[in-house]
């Protein structure tokens, strides 16, 4: 996740959605995740490509009992 609001300190927020698969959604035209986040707290989630670090592990076995 990259942050780049510039923001500050801590913040609760609550958001309330339903999720399309959700077996509790009558209507299908119901707004989507992103739209709710936008509508309810003011941010717009964008789409980019930036570096980030990874890490990968090519071996793994367990400890011998020595």
């Amino acid at each position: 996740m990259l942050d780049r609001m510039g923001l500050k300190g801590s913040y609760n927020c609550t958001l309330q959605w339903t999720p399309a698969d959700s077996p509790h959604l009558l209507d299908a035209s119901d707004p989507s995740l992103f739209a709710m986040i936008q509508e309810q707290l003011g941010l717009k989630l964008e789409p980019a490509k930036n570096p980030v670090e990874f890490l990968v592990i090519d071996y793994i076995e367990k400890p011998s009992l020595n």
